[in-house]
């Protein structure tokens, strides 16, 4: 088996679903109050939810800790857009 990620680095904590501390973030491309679009070194992570909000930020680290309800944390597939719903997208969900 080949490790497509060799040497990339990534942690997710998540406590009682109200804090999320998060590892080898690159970019945060994306928030509002109920989804966040996260770049990190193992893809795109997707995080749903409720009245989230960014606690802590520290790119230089790649730390980024967010605080809400959590409902879901989902990776886009490799060959995906992120973001590729668009306005019309949102607006019809």
């Amino acid at each position: 088996m080949v490790d497509l990620n060799k040497g990339k680095h990534q942690e997710v904590r998540l406590f009682q679903r109200k804090l999320l501390e998060i590892s080898g973030v690159l970019n945060v491309e994306s928030f509002d109050s109920e989804e966040f679009l996260l770049q990190t070194e193992l893809g795109h992570l997707t995080i749903r939810g409720q009245n989230l909000h960014i606690k802590n930020l520290n790119l230089e680290q790649g730390l980024v800790s967010i605080e809400g309800l959590v409902n879901s944390l989902s990776y886009l597939d490799p060959g995906s857009q992120p973001g590729s719903k668009g306005l019309l997208g949102k607006l019809f969900r």
